[in-house]
């Protein structure tokens, strides 16, 4: 079983409230536009990281983190990229690939609206995790945190902050 918790669009912004969360998990993922590498390596002092850039970040983090990054967790295929649309309206450039090889999870940023839906078409679930930095047009910050246990993820929980 791995403790997951899952983040995007700090743009620059991180708080201990946010490490505390990620200590007590055994990866954070960064689904894109982090701001500034500190919100990153405060989080990689404490627990594994796993991040994509976002259409925000600055040429340092785009070398260091992609775009796009697939991987296998447990028995389930992630995906997590910034800007990655909805079912039935996923962004062009990821369209073909999610098509034809669909994850068990997709994740995305960018929209700052926390949404969790399945894809029923494509059989995955799809997680934007809304944003947890300040800025933006959101009123409340949001991160999610579950759990993956083998081919099933449980223990779904939202974490709201006022801004």
């Amino acid at each position: 079983m791995k403790k997951i918790l899952l983040i995007s669009d700090t743009h620059g912004y991180i708080d201990d409230r946010i490490i505390q969360y990620a200590k007590e998990s055994d990866e954070t993922w960064h689904a894109g536009d982090i701001g500034e590498l500190k919100v990153v390596d405060e989080i990689k002092k404490v627990t594994t990281l796993r991040a994509v850039h976002g259409n925000i970040d600055n040429s340092k983090i785009r070398a260091e983190y992609p775009e796009n990054l697939r991987f296998k967790i447990e028995d389930m295929k992630i995906w997590i990229t910034h800007i990655g649309g909805y079912p039935n309206k996923y962004n062009l450039g990821i369209r073909q690939e999610i098509n034809s090889n669909p994850p068990d999870i997709f994740i995305c940023g960018h929209s700052h609206i926390l949404k969790v839906v399945n894809d029923n078409k494509l059989n995955l679930l799809h997680i934007n995790p809304g944003a947890i930095g300040k800025h933006g047009f959101h009123q409340v910050r949001t991160m999610i945190r579950f759990e993956i246990m083998k081919s099933k993820i449980q223990n779904l929980e939202v974490i709201e902050f006022k801004r």
